[in-house]
Formats: structure tokens, sequence, C-alpha cells
């Protein structure tokens, strides 16, 4: 049997974990909380925190989902590296989980660094924003996106 290589998956990774700290450490230096530039007609940076998890989901409790959601994002990155290892011999489900886990961890760091998670991608349409996020959700969701592209291109039975 061909032993395969995560390394690949493992420096995608890093590469997502370094690209999301960047881009937020840049936000953090530039911006103040609130402040935003217009980009298009359809997209603002903007700095803005999130102490809860996607959509601001438990943002409005008094501190506890910090450390929910910091041992929810370590138990999911263990079992991801965990799954990657055994299945390493699928390529599209370990880009998947690749992109996913360094979302997962991007927006851990933030968490553990200062409790909250920075978001500052702002989306909208006349008045209505799409809650504002950053590159680590893209890269869970890209990640999201392979994996159902992986499971309904399986040739069923």
């Amino acid at each position: 049997m061909t032993q395969y290589s995560l390394t690949k998956y493992f420096s995608l990774t890093a590469l997502v974990i370094l690209i999301d700290q960047i881009t937020k450490l840049i936000m953090e230096a530039k911006f103040q909380f609130g402040e935003f530039k217009p980009i298009t007609v359809f997209f603002n940076l903007v700095l803005t925190y999130n102490p809860g998890a996607a959509f601001g989901f438990l943002a409005q409790h008094d501190g506890w989902q910090r450390w929910f959601f910091t041992t929810l994002s370590l138990l999911a990155s263990v079992f991801i590296v965990i799954y990657m290892r055994k299945s390493r011999h699928l390529p599209r489900l370990c880009l998947g989980l690749a992109f996913i886990l360094g979302g997962a961890i991007g927006n851990l760091i933030d968490r553990v660094r200062i409790g909250r998670v920075v978001d500052f991608l702002d989306f909208y349409v006349g008045n209505s924003h799409w809650p504002a996020f950053n590159i680590a959700d893209s890269a869970i969701f890209i990640g999201v996106a392979i994996l159902l592209v992986d499971e309904f291109s399986k040739k069923k039975p």
C-alpha cells in the first residue's frame, strides 16, 4: 500500500492560519473598532469583533461562550487531524478538512489571544449587510463546499 503524505494539506492549513492572522493584525493596526472603508458598492472593510459563533450566535452572553467555543475548536481540530490521518488516501476529503482546520485554528487563536474573533469583511446590498466575517470563516466555508462536492460526486451503488 502506498504511503500518502499529509504534508501538503498541513502546509495549506498553516498558510490559511498565516493569511488569516496577518490580515486580522493589519485590520487591528489600521482601523478602530467600527471604522469602515468602502471598497466597492457592495463591500466594505470594517473592524468588528464577535465573541460568539457564526452570525453572532451566543454573542450576547457574559463570557462563558469564549471558553465553550475555545474548547469546541480544540476538540474539532484534534478530531480533524485524526480523521485526516485515517483518510490520507482521500485527497479531496483531506483538502476540505485542511481548509476547515486552518479556519478553526485561525479563529481559535483569536479567542485565546483576545477573547473574541476579529471580523472585517463586510458584504452588503443596499442597507442589508451580511454578517462581517474573516479569512478563517472563508476557509471553513471553502472546506465545507469541497466536502459537499466530494460527497455528492461519489458514485452510488
